[in-house]
């Protein structure tokens, strides 16, 4: 490398430097960003512990009147009112029928990450919000609808079914990231508490169920909990949000398991379960059991919502691997947080990092083991995502220049031997074309020129252009990241929209377009140009140029609501190749002296190889068949 690339080198990185330090926001303004929205979520979570006050003060005896119609009594006679729904509440809850009735209140606890809060009546997560995060339109984040759905243990004591979704909990703060809620009974050593904490440097909290005191009069084998949570719709292009939303369980025997991601479907467990998550795109809701969920009559749903605000509804209905006589009580972790796959693998928790789909295979590999950690390395630069990624393609790209290379001298070989190939190719116009297939095969064998040489590292390659496929779409570090004209790099780039429908356009194409899509494909259609001038004429096959041309057409329509940080990334993977092929050619093959090397070699006497001694007997066979 000679003085002036050094310079320049030096030069770019200060530039990218000095961009860097000046972009960055302050740590004052890091700080007022956060705190307002912090103000902003406490006023909702206040807000809806209002909204619930006031609605259970108009139906003070709801869980009563759904199951006893008391008679008509006397005006004033409270007493006998009392005792009819003393008995109601008995005949329901039995021993529990105190905390058959209450006033609900909110309590919230919250870490670095995240702030929950939790309602008393039911003892259950009513809003559930991820502090680092915000949606698309920039208000606070949130993992479910807190006004749909359902949350509860289930337990039968004696000849009673008790769900936590009719108990009205009293509330006991632990800390700031803990709190403990208990349902009474009519004997003060029994009764129902149920346990939540914060981890305080993760997305997890701690969830433990026990029933105290009445161990003796509990099945642990028929211990329930029900979650039905509706997921709102966060991003910008809610049709690639609602392709990326599912539900995702691990056996303990078995790899990563998921449920349809296009329709509703239903799935009943078939064998001890570790984890269970619901994803919702870039973030998941997971429950995860160490003594694990029990095949036996648990049961998962998804189902696909219509309206605009929301994506799809999760369902779970879970057992517990527990033994007749094992104590109720039940313990478990809830993740609540990010698809980042560092955050994921970090969990130790098996497959847990599998809810980001990177590809099947070597295509995984190929994310989990090159493009993952070189694109974390950059990130660790505090670069802008458009500048990573290009620094990110550019390093794939000097990784694969051998095999490119290769590729490239392999092409040429062929090419210089057209002639050769074309007086084949005349003489054997009108005649067998196995005899003409034979004759190429043995001017390749005199020249030294493997014809599929080229094709291996061609093969290398593609994993690496599937796995780019893969990893762009889902990664969350470009949740909202703008670069250039783009404002969200993990979603399409708009230069210009519309909200009519138009026939046939609108379904196929969208209502909007992609600038770096028409930029890809005119770089694909450049590079598909150059690379048809440099591979040798294919024979007998007159419709392939008019195909190779036509693929970059149909890229405009298929690429043109993916990521834009996918469309970036495969032109600026279009343009580094259009320079290397141009460099090659101009700087390194030389043609001419490639000619003379082989025109050498057929006419030094070469011994065949095995492999093409098999070939021709295999040939010679074929023709002796053909003759009889």
């Amino acid at each position: 490398m000679d003085r002036n690339s050094i310079i320049g080198f030096i030069l770019i990185a200060a530039i990218l430097g000095g961009y860097t330090w000046y972009s960055m926001p302050t740590a004052e303004e890091q700080a007022r960003m956060q705190r307002t929205q912090d103000s902003l979520a406490t006023v909702a979570i206040e807000r809806q512990g209002q909204e619930a006050e006031q609605a259970l003060k108009t139906q003070p005896e709801k869980p009563a009147d759904k199951l006893v119609a008391a008679p008509v009594l006397a005006e004033g006679d409270t007493v006998a009112t009392d005792s009819l729904l003393m008995a109601a509440r008995d005949q329901r809850f039995g021993i529990f029928h105190p905390s058959a009735t209450g006033t609900n209140k909110e309590v919230v606890i919250e870490n670095d990450h995240l702030q929950v809060a939790l309602s008393s009546h039911g003892a259950k997560p009513s809003v559930i919000r991820l502090k680092e995060y915000l949606t698309h339109v920039k208000t606070p984040l949130y993992l479910a609808d807190p006004d749909s759905g359902n949350y509860e243990f289930k337990f039968i004591i004696g000849n009673q079914d008790i769900s936590t979704n009719d108990l009205y909990f009293t509330a006991e703060k632990q800390g700031k990231d803990g709190v403990r809620f208990t349902a009474a009974t009519t004997d003060p050593a029994k009764f129902l508490r149920i346990t939540y904490t914060l981890d305080t440097t993760s997305y997890f909290m701690d969830v433990r169920a026990e029933v105290v005191g009445m161990d003796d009069e509990v099945d642990a084998r028929n211990t329930v909990f029900n979650w039905e949570l509706v997921g709102f719709a966060n991003e910008k292009y809610r049709t690639g949000e609602l392709q990326k939303c599912g539900v995702y369980y691990k056996y303990f025997s078995d790899s990563r398991q998921y449920l349809s991601e296009s329709k509703e479907d239903e799935k009943k467990l078939e064998g001890r379960t570790n984890w269970i998550a619901f994803k919702q795109d870039f973030f998941t809701v997971a429950l995860i059991s160490a003594e694990g969920f029990a095949g036996n009559g648990s049961e998962l749903a998804i189902t696909p919502l219509e309206d605009v605000t929301h994506t799809k509804r999760y369902s779970a209905k879970l057992f517990f691997e527990k033994d007749r006589d094992a104590e109720a009580n039940v313990a478990m972790k809830l993740y609540l947080g990010p698809n980042h796959y560092g955050t994921l693998r970090r969990t130790e928790i098996p497959e847990f990092d599998n809810i980001i789909d990177l590809g099947p295979y070597i295509f995984g590999w190929m994310n989990r083991w090159l493009v993952i950690p070189i694109f974390n390395f950059l990130d660790g630069w505090g670069w802008n995502y458009g500048i990573i990624i290009l620094v990110l393609t550019v390093v794939i790209k000097l990784l694969l220049m051998p095999l490119t290379y290769k590729n490239f001298v392999s092409s040429a070989k062929m090419r210089v031997l057209k002639p050769e190939i074309d007086a084949i190719t005349e003489k054997h116009k009108d005649g067998d074309a196995l005899k003409k297939q034979q004759a190429t095969m043995e001017l390749y064998r005199k020249a030294g020129v493997n014809p599929a040489s080229g094709c291996l590292p061609m093969l290398v390659q593609m994993p690496v252009l599937f796995a780019m496929f893969r990893f762009f779409p889902s990664s969350i570090e470009l949740r909202q990241q703008s670069f250039l004209w783009a404002d969200d790099l993990s979603t399409f780039d708009s230069i210009y929209s519309w909200s009519a429908q138009i026939p046939l356009i609108s379904s196929m194409y969208g209502n909007h377009i992609s600038l770096f899509t028409i930029l890809m494909a005119a770089s694909t259609m450049v590079y598909t140009a150059i690379n048809s001038n440099q591979m040798p004429t294919q024979q007998g096959m007159p419709n392939m140029k008019v195909m190779m041309y036509l693929f970059p057409v149909m890229m405009l329509f298929f690429m043109n609501s993916l990521p834009a940080g996918l469309s970036y990334y495969y032109l600026l993977a279009n343009l580094i190749s259009i320079l290397q092929m141009t460099a090659f050619k101009s700087l390194f093959v030389n043609e001419d002296k490639i000619r003379m090397q082989l025109l050498t070699n057929m006419k030094t006497p070469k011994k065949k190889s095995k492999w093409q001694q098999r070939l021709d007997d295999m040939q010679k066979q074929q023709q002796a068949s053909r003759k009889r």
